[in-house]
């Protein structure tokens, strides 16, 4: 039997005879017998088959459900950023707009100077050192975008609408570097408005934004509270600017002078937008011409002539 299948006309012969029982069977009316038995033979196969191919469609159509839903969150992403940045610069549109008013009404308020608006490029972030210069100079100032072509001088003082902010130092065509008043090397002649006593304003060590008032009479002079206006002496700055409020005041019996720790009414660490006040001249006494005098002649005294003697 096994010969006659391994055989090519054998199983041909076997697969002719498989044909005629079926259409016997068919013939005869008992082809079902052999639809239900092979059925039942071939269905837990079919079955099978056909869980796998339905896990496999499953889990193809669930990758893409979570390539779907990954570009949903990208794209929400995306969105929530732009709304952020939208809101952030909103901000600070309101932030500038506010400032800008405040400089505005400023120069309305203050119709005899001649004052422009300037933008802060660079600030020294660090205070204890001059980028680009030498790292031992100590001194603390801000870059701002205006200079010699915007009629910029050295000397021109710098203000905001709250107060005294410094003056200008070095002068580029289109940048300015201002020495602010809280330096060590700067000096401000100021008055107390309230008793009108008068002293000098300097920076104090670096890593403090305080301000320090020297040389006031002894006494009842200043207070804490009082406001520090400048007094316009000397001729560096103009009169009546704001520079702070007194918040501690130094006396004891030994000193000859009183003094007083000012914080000023500018925030010196957080400027972005300052005012050029382009009207106002400095005056430098030491660059004054010292009078020559003018020598006087003075008359030759006449000698009494010589006579001969007799």
């Amino acid at each position: 039997m096994l010969d006659l299948l391994r055989s090519r006309s054998g199983f041909i012969v076997i697969l002719i005879a498989i044909v005629f029982v079926g259409i016997a069977l068919r013939a005869t009316g008992n082809m079902g017998i052999v639809q239900d038995a092979t059925f039942g033979v071939f269905s837990p196969v079919q079955t099978f088959l056909l869980d796998i191919t339905n896990g496999v469609t499953n889990l193809f159509g669930g990758f893409q459900e979570v390539n779907e839903l990954r570009a949903q969150v990208k794209q929400l992403q995306e969105q929530l950023n732009t709304a952020v940045i939208d809101t952030v610069r909103v901000r600070e549109l309101e932030i500038e707009n506010s400032k800008l008013r405040e400089q505005l009404e400023y120069k309305q308020n203050n119709p005899d100077y001649l004052l422009s608006g300037a933008t802060i490029l660079q600030e020294n972030k660090d205070r204890a050192r001059v980028l680009s210069q030498d790292p031992s100079t100590l001194i603390n100032y801000i870059i701002i975008d205006q200079g010699r072509e915007d009629g910029v001088e050295i000397g021109m003082p710098i203000v905001t609408s709250a107060g005294l902010v410094g003056r200008v130092t070095e002068v580029g065509a289109n940048w300015s570097r201002v020495l602010l008043i809280n330096d060590t090397t700067s000096s401000v002649n100021a008055v107390v408005q309230s008793t009108r006593a008068t002293g000098i304003v300097q920076g104090q060590a670096q890593g403090s934004d305080l301000l320090i008032m020297r040389f006031l009479p002894l006494g009842d002079s200043v207070k804490e509270n009082d406001l520090i206006l400048t007094s316009g002496i000397g001729g560096a700055f103009p009169k009546r600017l704001v520079i702070g409020q007194v918040i501690q005041v130094r006396q004891r019996d030994t000193d000859l002078f009183t003094e007083a720790i000012i914080r000023p009414s500018v925030d010196l660490a957080r400027l972005e937008f300052v005012l050029v006040m382009k009207e106002f001249t400095p005056l430098d006494i030491t660059t004054e011409p010292t009078p020559t005098p003018t020598p006087t002649v003075s008359p030759t005294p006449i000698l009494p002539t010589a006579t001969a003697a007799p």
